[in-house]
């Protein structure tokens, strides 16, 4: 239990820092299942929006401090070469 008023506050803030992470992160592999899934289903054109909206919320887990640079650069790598492999 904090003792301090500015224990008090930052275990508040940790709370609200910790479910916005929550958020982004279950944001973000929602986003990676619905392209896994446009690609089994075979529509390139789907995929490729899917994509797209994956690395976006890729990158916006790199900038909010979610993901390293490198895990996000080797997850956008290996989601881009699953699209690259399915499409050829």
């Amino acid at each position: 239990m904090a003792n301090t008023k500015t224990a008090i506050k930052r275990t508040k803030y940790i709370r609200k820092r910790t479910l916005r992470n929550k958020q982004l992160k279950s944001q973000l592999k929602t986003a990676i299942k619905r392209f896994e899934q446009a690609l089994q289903n075979g529509n390139k054109e789907e995929a490729q929006e899917k994509l797209r909206a994956a690395l976006v919320r890729i990158d916006k887990s790199v900038t909010k401090g979610i993901l390293h640079k490198n895990t996000a650069a080797r997850k956008k790598s290996q989601l881009t070469r699953m699209y690259n492999n399915a499409v050829s």
